[in-house]
């Protein structure tokens, strides 16, 4: 039987690389959904600490208000006192008016603190949004750069599947039989190389007179122990 090594293991090399770019292919969308996150996360830590901000400013709002609510109360309280006719009313007005001032000054010791707060925020802020540049400016590089090696992954896996097509005529069913079976059965391998005395695959030792046959070429020896198809690889003449 006519045995062409070199077709079968050029169609194992063929393979071999349409596995190694489905595989790629396949995982791209995970990539590019990582890439995706990394950006939202860098836009959400922006768009937190302005919430926080807003927060703050929200707080110092309500607390002006109070403050000016509480200072209202405490002129129309000093009116009043004005017009009270006993020394108990007396009292209890300027009681109420110191405790009222008391609040005034609580209240205006948390806005200070409040806007102490907001300058902490605001840097936080602008090293928020200055990272986000940084790092955005890199993932949109790499979803360039994905997006790029995808074509030329399609390009390369439509070319090797049109070789492969173009190569299956050439091998003799049998062959082809054999091969495909022992692929499925073997993860996308079905041929070894002898290297020395050993099956590159399993690292088993061949027997001599099986790697004598082997060495001719002329017929298909498996791996007594993986049982992959085995080839001696011939080395290139040198040239005198």
């Amino acid at each position: 039987m006519d045995i062409d090594f070199d077709k079968l293991i050029r169609l194992q090399n063929i393979d071999s690389e349409i596995k190694h770019n489905t595989l790629f292919l396949e995982n791209i969308p995970r990539l590019i959904e990582d890439i995706d996150k990394k950006i939202k996360a860098g836009s959400q830590a922006v768009a937190d600490a302005k919430e926080k901000l807003a927060q703050n400013q929200k707080k110092r709002r309500d607390l002006e208000g109070s403050v000016k609510d509480i200072k209202a109360l405490i002129s129309r309280l000093k009116r009043q006192l004005n017009e009270v006719r006993t020394n108990k009313e007396y009292t209890v007005f300027l009681k109420e008016i110191e405790d009222s001032q008391h609040k005034v000054d609580e209240i205006e010791e948390k806005i200070i603190s409040e806007m102490l707060a907001a300058d902490d925020i605001e840097e936080e802020i602008k090293a928020a949004t200055l990272k986000q540049c940084q790092e955005q400016e890199g993932l949109k590089r790499d979803q360039v750069m994905l997006a790029e090696k995808k074509k030329e992954m399609e390009a390369k896996r439509d070319r090797l599947s049109q070789e492969r097509e173009d190569l299956l005529p050439l091998i003799p069913p049998d062959q082809m039989k054999l091969y495909i079976s022992i692929l499925t059965k073997k993860n996308g391998t079905a041929l070894s190389p002898v290297k020395g005395d050993f099956c590159a695959m399993c690292h088993v030792r061949i027997r001599p007179q099986m790697l004598n046959e082997i060495r001719d070429r002329s017929k298909i020896y498996l791996c007594e122990n993986c049982g992959r198809i085995l080839y001696w690889v011939t080395k290139p003449e040198q040239k005198t």
